[in-house]
């Protein structure tokens, strides 16, 4: 495992990484299995729950995370991210990068002598995807069942998409006309599920797609870059928000996820997210057990 750019990347390595987080989070690994590494972490957009969780697990496997914004690098003065790479792998251990761009950390990981973790770019969210399916085990025991991603067809919905296909676990992504997945992220999805025997829909059909679901999952309508776009997204995903009607279309016992930050009122409502079925600060623990699993097989 070189990189981890994509859930693609650890295709064959999500059913360990996931044995491997549910151990930290019983306490049942080895202690300070990263003494002495040093893990980069940069950040060109703002975080909340990646940073702490990055830094807090770091410390925790014995290591030391170092945080840098752009503002702390020459990438803010326009050097080229390349040659940030060349000289970051000289001095770290891994490179953890939550940017803009897809593109750009793929240039990143291109010229980097060290592992380089995707931590969110425009395109996927891999570290979330797993702490979402460490949340679905535990809630569900197995991943037999449907998964219904609400909203937007963004870096989310592409990381879920792409681990349900390799789980073998349904997914429906139910979203307006025009804010789909992009055509890369199904291929490779439907690639996948033809394996594990996942079944992958894409529909406008919001009530529909809820109908029996196991899991209900959400994110903003807006996200970072996008606000541009605020009254016409707004009005698109008016339809789609997982309000007390919607989840009483799903299972009885059916789960509410939510990556987090939320907008009551928008996407959801206080009575779902904070209801009895939201699992949304469990979720919210598992980012940092999952990237311990990363981080202690990337970097160990």
């Amino acid at each position: 495992m070189k990189h981890l750019l994509s859930i693609c990347d650890i295709q064959h390595q999500v059913s360990m990484l996931l044995e491997i987080a549910d151990k930290f989070k019983k306490n049942q690994m080895e202690k300070n299995p990263l003494q002495g590494k040093t893990l980069a972490m940069i950040f060109e957009k703002s975080s909340t729950r990646t940073r702490i969780s990055f830094e807090v697990g770091m410390n925790q496997l014995g290591g030391t995370g170092l945080y840098l914004s752009t503002n702390d690098l020459q990438i803010g003065r326009g050097e080229p991210i390349s040659d940030t790479a060349r000289a970051m792998s000289r001095y770290v251990d891994g490179i953890m990068i939550r940017a803009t761009k897809h593109t750009d950390v793929m240039e990143l990981a291109k010229n980097s002598t060290v592992p380089v973790i995707n931590g969110l770019t425009d395109l996927e969210h891999p570290c979330q995807a797993l702490a979402d399916m460490q949340t679905i085990k535990e809630n569900k025991g197995n991943f037999k069942g449907k998964l219904v991603f609400a909203g937007d067809g963004n870096n989310v919905c592409n990381s879920l998409l792409l681990i349900s296909a390799i789980l073998g676990m349904d997914m429906t992504v139910a979203c307006p006309v025009g804010y789909e997945p992009p055509a890369e992220i199904l291929k490779k999805a439907t690639t996948m599920a033809l394996e594990s025997g996942a079944h992958l829909e894409i529909t406008s059909n919001i009530k529909s797609a809820v109908t029996d679901a196991d899991v209900i999952y959400t994110d903003v309508w807006v996200s970072m870059g996008d606000e541009s776009q605020i009254k016409e997204r707004i009005q698109s995903f008016k339809p789609y928000q997982v309000n007390e009607e919607l989840m009483s279309l799903a299972r009885e016992n059916a789960i509410f996820m939510h990556c987090l930050p939320a907008i009551r009122g928008q996407e959801t409502t206080k009575e779902v997210i904070d209801g009895p079925q939201s699992v949304v600060w469990d979720q919210a623990e598992n980012r940092l057990h999952a990237q311990k699993a990363v981080m202690y097989s990337f970097l160990k």
